[in-house]
């Protein structure tokens, strides 16, 4: 029982001799040189589309009407070894053509969840490497991934130039 006051007695010494906390620090040079560059993006034109973003929604579009079209005229497609239920199907072609839809409008969150899709997509291209039993298998995976991650790393710059919606109170 008496180790506590002891111990006590050397917590209060610790704090008393305490640093004080020092003023609001300069920003560091990464954090100067992140100010710069964001004070060169510019956003986009109304009606201005680069061609990443007319290249994603193509994609997003096709994808979405490829589900559905499938869906319609009954083909059955196996997904991990298990046929996908309609819900399922009906919900990604949907996500898709909303996400398509966004993306030709310039919409944040369109580009941002595009961006979620792809990065999963070439995900499973990158681990479908590891399973790649034949050169046409190795350079498919190979082109979703470079194609995947070109088309990623492009959006990320528009993503940057897209304004970001303002809410109202901020």
């Amino acid at each position: 029982m008496g180790q506590r006051s002891r111990k006590r007695g050397r917590r209060q010494v610790a704090l008393a001799g305490a640093p004080k906390p020092a003023a609001a620090k300069p920003p560091s040079r990464s954090e100067q040189r992140d100010a710069a560059v964001r004070a060169t993006l510019a956003p986009y034109a109304p009606g201005e589309r680069p061609w990443s973003i007319r290249i994603g929604a193509l994609i997003a579009l096709v994808t979405g009407g490829a589900q559905l079209a499938l869906f319609v005229f009954g083909v059955k497609l196996k997904v991990a070894g298990a046929h996908p239920k309609a819900g399922s199907t009906i919900v990604f072609g949907v996500l898709m053509f909303a996400c398509a839809a966004g993306m030709w409008l310039m919409r944040y969150w369109a580009v941002l969840g595009f961006m979620a899709l792809l990065g999963i997509t070439i995900t499973y291209f990158a681990l479908a490497l590891i399973k790649a039993s034949s050169l046409l298998g190795l350079a498919i995976a190979i082109t979703g991934v470079s194609l995947g991650g070109l088309l990623f790393f492009k959006l990320v710059r528009v993503l940057s130039r897209i304004q970001m919606p303002r809410y109202p109170g901020t």
